[in-house]
């Protein structure tokens, strides 16, 4: 009888042993992010602030997302498409992460789109909206923590009619986004469009043609869309040309808090839409702004605190299924829910994956002997990109 029972006891321990063994295994599980963006390069700073606020937001999750440890594979890909896909091709094959992060341009993400989506990595896009992303080629895998292209440039366009502009002339660069954002200004614009430019991209430093062709034209005002290092130089030769005190300007990520400390006085009494300004009162913005100052010793941008909500997303997903990254379509739908803190405040997700979310009007002031970006108004609330009927998003 006691031979019986030892007996018992033995298989019923190696019966146990490969279940604690799996448990193990899974607490010992890294996640595994590979991070695609541009650090080298005029533009390096965009990057920069990205990858320091995915940090940031580590630190804040203590270094685990979903209780896992973190593995973070950055990546360069260096403004240039097919560098860029290049890179997420390394990432999915070669390095086997579990999750892509990143992405700054249109024309990188789009050319990397088909090896996310066939792979079925998720990818949480930190900044690009392309609408063909928000649009037809929506994906379960691909969501995004920023906005659709068109969408900030519309809430200008909203916001030029409120201030009784009857005609706008638009410039921006020849490459998806570029075309994407006078696009979405014009949609919303009631006044008369009396000229449209778009130039070459992103070699173009050199705005004088351009800027005569505006003058020339004598609208009431001048949509302007030019991110990074060309939208301190277009700034700056829009001020340098007269136009500045002779026609308004207004933008679209064109002046933020990596080309604010450069601009200074030439960006103070140009608006611009966002919707995400330093100055939200919620708390979780208000720490996340709070260390990264203590942290970098500068304020963080728009780009950063879209990448800063990325961690969070991703570390609400996976609490939901417990680590198994396994359990895509449960994931998917943790994922959906959107059941973090965002720097935003309130925080959803429309059936493409986009945010639904509030724009505000911004402005530059000088504070002291410092420069800030302040909160001005709501130029419109709870928007939904119009893209989203066009995503037939497989179950």
């Amino acid at each position: 009888m006691k031979r019986t029972l030892l007996a018992s006891g033995a298989i019923l321990a190696l019966a146990v042993a490969p279940v604690l063994s799996q448990q193990a295994l899974a607490q010992q599980k890294t996640v595994k992010i590979g991070f695609v963006s541009t650090f080298s390069g005029p533009v390096a700073a965009i990057g920069n602030d990205m990858r320091n606020s995915f940090e940031l937001g580590l630190d804040h999750l203590g270094r685990k997302l979903g209780g896992m440890p973190v593995e973070v594979i950055y990546e360069d890909d260096q403004l240039k498409p097919d560098v860029g896909v290049q890179k997420t091709q390394k990432l999915i094959e070669s390095d086997k992460v579990d999750f892509v992060v990143g992405y700054i341009w249109s024309n990188v993400l789009l050319a990397s789109l088909k090896p996310l989506v066939d792979s079925k990595t998720f990818t949480i896009v930190t900044n690009a909206g392309p609408s063909q992303v928000a649009g037809e080629q929506c994906s379960p895998y691909v969501f995004s923590t920023s906005w659709n292209n068109d969408q900030t440039p519309q809430a200008v366009g909203l916001y030029m009619n409120q201030k009784a502009v009857k005609t706008a002339f638009l410039i921006g660069p020849n490459y998806a986004a570029g075309k994407d954002m006078l696009e979405g200004v014009a949609s919303t614009f009631k006044g008369q469009i009396v000229g449209r430019e778009l130039t070459r991209w992103p070699d173009q430093l050199d705005f004088s043609t351009e800027l005569s062709k505006a003058r020339a034209a004598k609208p009431d005002a001048v949509f302007a869309f030019y991110p990074g290092g060309a939208g301190i130089q277009f700034i700056t030769q829009y001020s340098q040309s007269g136009l500045k005190s002779q026609i308004p300007l207004y933008t679209a990520f064109t002046i933020d808090d990596l080309s604010l400390p450069r601009l200074k006085d030439l960006a103070v009494g140009i608006p611009g839409a966002q919707q995400w300004v330093n100055d939200l009162p919620n708390p979780t913005n208000k720490k996340y702004v709070a260390d990264y100052k203590a942290k970098y010793k500068s304020s963080p941008s728009f780009y950063g605190s879209q990448t800063y909500d990325a961690a969070a997303l991703i570390d609400s997903g996976l609490k939901a299924v417990k680590g198994d990254m396994s359990k895509k379509a449960e994931l998917r739908k943790a994922l959906e829910k959107a059941d973090f803190k965002s720097v935003r405040g309130n925080f959803k997700f429309g059936p493409n994956h986009m945010p639904i979310q509030n724009f505000y009007l911004q402005d530059a002031v000088k504070d002291g002997e410092d420069y800030r970006l302040k909160t001005v108004a709501t130029i419109v609330e709870n928007d939904q990109d119009k893209h989203w009927q066009k995503c037939k998003m497989p179950n």
